[in-house]
């Protein structure tokens, strides 16, 4: 993301002088973004994990959806997360970083640990990796809906079927499906 001030004035139709004002530099332009836009969705989606009471399935369903509702409310978010967020060298990766750290994430992974020291997750699962793979299996393709639809003749998945296949995926892999879900 090496994007100047000027470029970011020249796509909005304003002066650079204009977005100066505003922003003296990138970062605090970044810092802007962080805080108007990532912070809240940050608190809306740590809610899912948040609920010591809750079940694993209903969190890891809850984080999903949250996942999507975020994504049809702000469609630039799956893209821009995918690229800025966890790409490796993204500009919004370091910036959130050195601005909040990882403990949502880490509360999170304390709490999928917890499930399973209660018997309710498998035990072989990695904490960490489950996680990663809740967004990877949410926000990736949400990411590529657009591209996938044009793609495949309008034919992508309903974003709420995204959520679903990832709890699924999940919670009980591809094998058939036994007991309830």
């Amino acid at each position: 993301m090496e994007t100047t001030l000027g470029a970011i004035a020249r796509e909005a139709g304003v002066t650079p002088a204009m977005v100066h004002y505003y922003f003296k530099t990138r970062d605090q332009l970044l810092d802007v973004l962080i805080d108007e836009r990532f912070v809240p969705l940050r608190a809306e989606l740590g809610r899912a994990f948040a609920d010591s009471d809750a079940e694993p399935a209903d969190a890891l369903r809850a984080f999903a959806e949250g996942l999507v509702a975020v994504a049809e409310r702000h469609p630039w978010f799956a893209t821009l997360w995918v690229r800025e967020v966890i790409s490796e060298g993204g500009l919004l990766r370091q910036r959130i970083a050195e601005r909040f750290g990882d403990a949502n994430k880490k509360a999170s992974i304390a709490r999928i640990a917890q499930w399973q020291k209660e018997g309710k997750l498998n035990p072989h699962l990695e904490p960490s990796l489950l996680f990663v793979s809740l967004f990877g299996l949410t926000l990736l393709p949400l990411a590529v809906t657009y591209t996938w639809a044009e793609e495949s003749g309008g034919r992508a998945p309903r974003r709420d079927q995204i959520a679903r296949h990832a709890v699924a995926l999940l919670m009980h892999g591809v094998g058939p499906l036994v007991g309830p879900f």
